[in-house]
């Protein structure tokens, strides 16, 4: 499946794998392309729905310039998952382990009683003393490592298409990256005011020069925040095996995990040229390289080979996609509607009240049209089916 549409309206073409683009993320696009410095094109892909500044499922390249905006606020977040050398698990042990993985992770806004081990910290290439506010959140940081958060975050237990069962789990960089973020797009602002920038500041894409004092402590502060989200998900995958062991016996094995983040930027060559990548929303799909791209609460999520495709950057999806925001999805869904989608499948879910329908699966565009949209950027590998979710 090719690119869905190209627009050309703008200063710089915007390449987009799905065609129900809604009109507060198409302008969003729009602002993109007409940046300056931006590289050959937008790319848009198949799960892009409206964000903060740049669409969530946005992939941009920049010459020399950075945008906190286009990483987003839970920098680092991403997929960890591990196949177990489990075949079968039976609901009773899957709610012993869900029970007993909620006493050990906490959930939504909760954090750790005591600090963690200062050891699965993320190491810096420089004193922490020269990034303000990693320093600064250092401490606070210890008591959220290895927590879930809110939001889309969750954590699986799921069939795979492979005979295996597989544990998965979906967090970020918890108040560290969105301090980070807030923090450096506030620096932004002001130095873009200062500078006279033409980019108009209502389209929410202050910018830093990459190479200025700025722009360089942003681009520390970002990484060690998604080297501290990969932490995150370590030490939870970690709790999850220990618990699946403490149910299921000490014979219970696991393979490494497969992790990757889907906000963030980086220095890479595309098209014959060395550009910040700006990923947010979206997954990296190196040829041959393993991505996760997960579903909504209920459907499959899906293993994944990159292709390598330079249209998109060597990007695919980083997930379903909304198609509702929140507080709309709480208004129309229907809350028995959403349970029994979720119990005819025999899923343990978390779905429980009127409040907890801005993550039900109907909130979500439908999975299986995001994979078809981007067959030419990945291949699918093995096809998860949840058994029990656990939800922020």
């Amino acid at each position: 499946m090719p690119v869905k549409q190209v627009i050309t309206s703008e200063k710089r073409p915007i390449k987009a794998w799905l065609g129900d683009l809604e009109a507060g993320a198409l302008e969003q696009a729009k602002n993109l392309a007409n940046l300056p410095f931006i590289h050959r094109h937008v790319a848009l892909m198949p799960d892009t729905h409206l964000g903060y500044g740049m669409p969530i499922g946005g992939v941009i390249a920049t010459t020399d310039m950075v945008i906190p905006n286009a990483v987003g606020v839970d920098i680092g977040c991403g997929m960890g998952a591990v196949q177990t050398s489990l075949t079968e698990i039976s609901t009773d042990k899957l709610k012993q382990a869900m029970a007993l993985i909620r006493q050990k992770i906490p959930l939504g806004f909760k954090h750790h009683r005591r600090p963690q081990d200062t050891r699965m910290m993320p190491k810096s290439p420089v004193p922490l003393s020269e990034l303000p506010v990693i320093s600064e959140e250092y401490r606070n940081a210890l008591y959220q490592l290895g927590t879930l958060g809110g939001g889309n975050h969750f954590i699986e237990i799921q069939r795979g298409s492979d005979g295996h069962i597989w544990l998965m789990v979906h967090s970020g960089s918890r108040n560290l990256g969105f301090k980070v973020a807030n923090y450096f797009n506030r620096l932004a602002i002001k130095l873009n005011r200062e500078q006279n920038s033409k980019v108009p500041t209502n389209w929410q894409l202050a910018y830093l020069t990459a190479d200025s004092p700025a722009g360089r402590s942003y681009l520390l502060a970002m990484q060690y925040c998604v080297d501290f989200a990969y932490a995150n998900r370590d030490l939870m995958l970690t709790r999850i095996k220990e618990t699946i062991r403490e149910i299921l016996g000490p014979q219970v094995t696991f393979a490494p995990m497969i992790n990757i983040a889907h906000n963030y930027a980086a220095l890479e060559e595309h098209y014959g040229q060395k550009v910040i990548v700006h990923r947010k929303g979206a997954t990296r799909a190196l040829a041959g390289e393993i991505g996760i791209i997960p579903g909504s609460q209920g459907t499959p999520s899906y293993l994944v080979r990159g292709l390598g495709n330079p249209e998109s950057f060597q990007s695919c999806s980083h997930g379903a996609g909304r198609k509702m925001g929140r507080k709309q999805a709480q208004r129309q869904l229907n809350l028995e509607e959403e349970k029994k989608r979720l119990d005819a499948r025999g899923i343990i879910h978390a779905i429980r009240s009127k409040g907890d329908l801005d993550e039900a699966a109907g909130a979500y565009k439908e999975i299986d049209q995001v994979i078809e949209n981007q067959l030419d950027l990945v291949e699918v590998l093995v096809e998860l089916h949840p058994l029990a979710v656990i939800k922020g």
